[in-house]
């Protein structure tokens, strides 16, 4: 019997039976879906604003997952074995906001009638850690799914890391709603390819298939085998003719449960709009209202009362009885974690924090010595060799450029097929999808996830980027090879405008050092910072290491001072990354010529920017030049009348990577005459100076 709300044990079997006591369908089956179809209607309706046609389509296939196979206590929302449920057409949010309130979720009714009003926890989207029960924050296409690579990755590798013969405290699966628009995604090709490689059996994907996009019918730009594809990438695949058929989507459920050792994708034929007497089935009732006489006549037509957000009392009182069996499981489940916790006393003191970073994370670091010269991305791996033995919930990988980006935790062993107790995860040359796989690991729980690629390509993962900030999920990207110092490799490797835009983005913490103990500093910045994602950009090119960084200096201020005169600077030199170590060549240079500069480095200038607005006083009332090998756009804004800015506005060179630097305008002599410039007699103002 496979396993639903009710179960304590979660063996692979056949289908499901209902929880009303047999296996087929019957009224209260057929009044719960006509609930789901008609509160998501009468939600978009009453903002005149929304997606009614995929909840409306979907309800039945929702409500057979819901009520016979999802494993979830309503009462505890992060149960830690709870199944995860991932709305991927997060356009659909109705259908999920619809569930979540019968099944007893802190939802109230008015919540529902207040969908996409300012305040209301009934967003247009679904938003996590916005509305209880959402796991996932989605609707940008594709990301849903990608996301659930990553939960049930995760699960798998917290199974092997904490199931014993005697007791099984990670048992649940993650389940997936999708729509056409979804599939089409290039996301979730990469996606659903690694998962098929890795054999996610605990992964099924119900794609509701009802061939409509915004434009029209979804053939008109898509003919795709998707059952094929899907075949093809090693998943099982299944079809469900008819959406509202119950126990023929049961049988489907069930059949994806039974199979351990592939994901399955579970195509439901679907009409959307179902119920709308003349809209169904048309792009019109995507994103649109069906409008107030369309709506009366679909409720007339199914026998639906007139009143709007109505719940029958039998609907309601099936769905308590089904979120008490869920509670029962937890309740059982919590038993067996209490029993496993007693006989794995060592295990168990570290299983609730294996996510967290080490006591004494400062003490692991390691301490480079000043003067020799440390490319920061060997730095990097440096650190994480020496933190990794001591952070076991520290996991994660590169997009096919482990060596090159130095990310493998070494002896931590590899994620592959079947084999889940490594640490290191091999995700292929498939940067998007990385990138939300990270989401989703870090967000199951138990694990800290890191993966990387070029600076370069972050342009391929950037949508996931923008999610981690939006879930405020701290997940870690690794991004090296960081600016035209990439040299021969040329302009298409050579990032120009990605730091920039990576700062763009709010709530992303964008550090960038400028030698090997800043970058160990650097990763303690972002294994301690829990409120959104953490992105380092490091050097391929051996770097001049600098003195140790003063504690916190980088969490404190977003910068530090790396060299001063004996008396008040005359101009400061502010740079990031490669771009220090010539601001430091430039300062003893100007130091010859009786001219006091002051270095800072700004690993962190988001953080730098908060704490000058503060009054810090690492930014004297002097000239300042600001130099980094990008954009200037950033650095123009923070400047002050008077300063300057040495960046880029044009695209690099094949060439070896001092002969780019030079080229460029990024050489002693040029700092050295922007600050004298500042500070010499006539000088004249001027915010930026950048090669065209």
């Amino acid at each position: 019997m496979a396993p639903g709300p009710g179960s304590g044990t979660r063996p692979a079997g056949t289908v499901a039976e209902a929880r009303h006591g047999h296996g087929t369908p019957d009224e209260v089956d057929a009044l719960a879906v006509k609930t789901i179809r008609f509160l998501a209607a009468d939600g978009v309706q009453a903002a005149r604003s929304g997606h009614p046609g995929m909840p409306m389509g979907a309800a039945a296939a929702a409500w057979t997952l819901w009520s016979r196979f999802l494993r979830h206590d309503p009462g505890e929302p992060q149960w830690e074995d709870r199944d995860r449920f991932v709305l991927s057409a997060g356009h659909g949010s109705m259908l999920l906001y619809s569930l979540l309130h019968l099944f007893g979720y802190d939802l109230p009714l008015d919540e529902l009638r207040r969908f996409r009003q300012w305040g209301s926890k009934t967003p247009g989207h679904p938003e996590y850690g916005h509305t209880p029960g959402v796991e996932v924050t989605t609707g940008p296409l594709g990301q849903g799914i990608a996301t659930a690579v990553g939960l049930a990755l995760a699960e798998r590798m917290r199974a092997e890391r904490g199931n014993t013969d005697e007791h099984t405290v990670v048992d649940h699966r993650t389940w997936v709603m999708a729509g056409d628009g979804d599939l089409m995604e290039g996301i979730s090709h990469e996606a659903a390819s690694l998962a098929g490689h890795l054999g996610l059996g605990r992964l099924i994907v119900i794609y509701d298939d009802n061939d409509i996009t915004i434009d029209g019918p979804a053939t008109r730009s898509c003919s795709d085998d998707v059952l094929g594809r899907f075949t093809a990438y090693g998943w099982q695949t299944l079809r469900v003719a008819d959406g509202n058929d119950v126990e023929s989507l049961s049988a489907a459920l069930g059949a994806a449960v039974a199979d351990e050792t592939r994901p399955t994708l579970v195509a439901v034929r679907t009409v959307i709009g179902d119920g709308a007497p003349t809209l169904a089935g048309t792009s019109k009732v995507h994103g649109s209202p069906l409008g107030e006489s369309e709506l009366a006549a679909a409720k007339e037509a199914a026998g639906w009362p007139a009143e709007s957000f109505h719940v029958p009392e039998e609907v309601t009182q099936r769905c308590k009885e089904l979120a008490e069996r869920g509670r029962a499981a937890r309740l059982s489940w919590e038993k067996t974690r209490q029993s496993w916790q007693e006989a794995n006393a060592d295990l168990a003191a570290s299983w609730d924090t294996a996510a967290r970073p080490p006591a004494g994370l400062e003490k692991l670091l390691p301490v480079f010595e000043a003067g020799t010269a440390v490319a920061t991305r060997e730095a990097s791996g440096a650190t994480l060799a020496a933190i990794g033995p001591a952070y076991p919930g520290l996991v994660g990988g590169s997009a096919d450029l482990a060596a090159s980006t130095n990310t493998t935790v070494p002896g931590a062993g590899d994620v592959g097929p079947g084999s889940f107790a490594g640490r290191t995860v091999h995700f292929g040359i498939r940067e998007h999808a990385m990138a939300a796989m990270l989401n989703g690991m870090t967000l199951h729980g138990g694990l800290r996830a890191y993966g990387s690629t070029f600076l370069v390509f972050s342009d391929y993962l950037r949508p996931a980027v923008r999610l981690a900030a939006l879930m405020k999920v701290p997940s870690v990207f690794v991004l090296t090879h960081d600016s035209v110092l990439v040299g021969e490799d040329g302009p298409t490797h050579q990032p120009i405008e990605h730091i920039e835009a990576l700062r763009l983005i709010p709530d992303v913490m964008v550090l960038r050092p400028a030698d090997a103990n800043e970058t160990a500093a650097c990763w303690q910045t972002a294994l301690q910072h829990q409120d959104g994602p953490s992105v380092l950009v490091l050097s391929r090119q051996k770097l001049t290491v600098l003195d140790p960084v003063p504690r916190g200096a980088i969490a404190r201020d977003g910068a530090r001072i790396v060299r001063d005169g004996a008396r008040t600077p005359d101009v400061v030199l502010a740079a990031t990354g490669s771009e220090v170590e010539l601001a430091v060549a430039a300062a003893a240079e100007l130091s010859d010529r009786g001219v006091v500069a002051r270095v800072l480095s700004v690993p962190w200038r988001e953080r730098f920017e908060q704490r000058s607005a503060e009054g810090c006083d690492l930014l004297p009332d002097c000239p300042a030049v600001w130099i980094e090998a990008g954009v200037p756009h950033g650095w123009a804004a923070l400047s002050r009348p008077g300063d300057k800015v040495i960046g880029l506005r044009r695209f690099g060179a094949s060439a070896p990577g001092p002969t780019v630097y030079a080229e460029l305008g990024f050489t002693v002599s040029a700092v050295v005459q922007a600050a004298l410039s500042l500070t010499g007699p006539g000088a004249e103002e001027e915010v930026t100076s950048c090669p065209s």
